[in-house]
């Protein structure tokens, strides 16, 4: 006969007492589901009571709260000629609204909120979920000045009427000499 009692079980640690215990009453062997997807729940969302990790209950999405993409730049600082590089490598899972057209052409305006705001744009590329831009910036500007301000990232439609999907920011305090790469995700356009 082998004993089922949790200290007989390796490995049991992070599994509930209850689930191997056979004395409990039977309600404990009952399975949760979640009240959004109708599948066992995941051990993660069952910790969410002692608060140890978020349920995927308490996620809801209403309209404003939709997806509109990531947006992945690279970063880097030449200290000898006091450059910063700045390159806009693509736009993921990128969403617009109907009203934007179907294929609208985009672009990424790029803002370096300097006193006198420096700007750069993207050449516009035909609008779908994924877009490679592959575009390299490179401006002379002291680091001092950047680590103080915020680099922030305009997506936009060019045709058929210039306007903006949504935007991103990033500050440049921990800009360096080491390249790096940062995924931002897109939001709505401030009004």
């Amino acid at each position: 006969v082998s004993d089922l009692r949790p200290s007989a079980l390796p490995g049991s640690l992070d599994v509930s007492r209850s689930m191997f215990d056979l004395r409990s009453p039977p309600h404990r062997f009952m399975k949760r589901y979640d009240s959004v997807s109708s599948v066992p729940s995941s051990t993660s969302s069952r910790k969410d009571s002692q608060g140890s990790n978020k349920s995927l209950d308490t996620i809801t999405l209403s309209g404003d709260e939709r997806d509109y993409g990531r947006l992945n730049v690279k970063l880097c600082y030449v200290p000898s000629v006091e450059q910063i590089w700045i390159t806009v490598l693509h736009c993921k899972d990128l969403s617009w609204p109907s009203s934007f057209g179907e294929n609208p052409h985009i672009c990424v305006k790029g803002i370096l909120t300097l006193p006198k705001p420096v700007h750069f744009k993207s050449s516009a590329k035909e609008g779908c979920n994924d877009i490679e831009f592959m575009e390299t910036f490179v401006f002379a500007i002291k680091l001092q000045s950047l680590q103080a301000v915020r680099l922030v990232f305009k997506i936009q439609t060019q045709t058929p009427r210039k306007k903006t999907i949504g935007e991103c920011s990033l500050a440049l305090r921990e800009l360096s000499s080491q390249e790096s790469s940062h995924w931002l995700d897109i939001s709505p356009p401030s009004k």
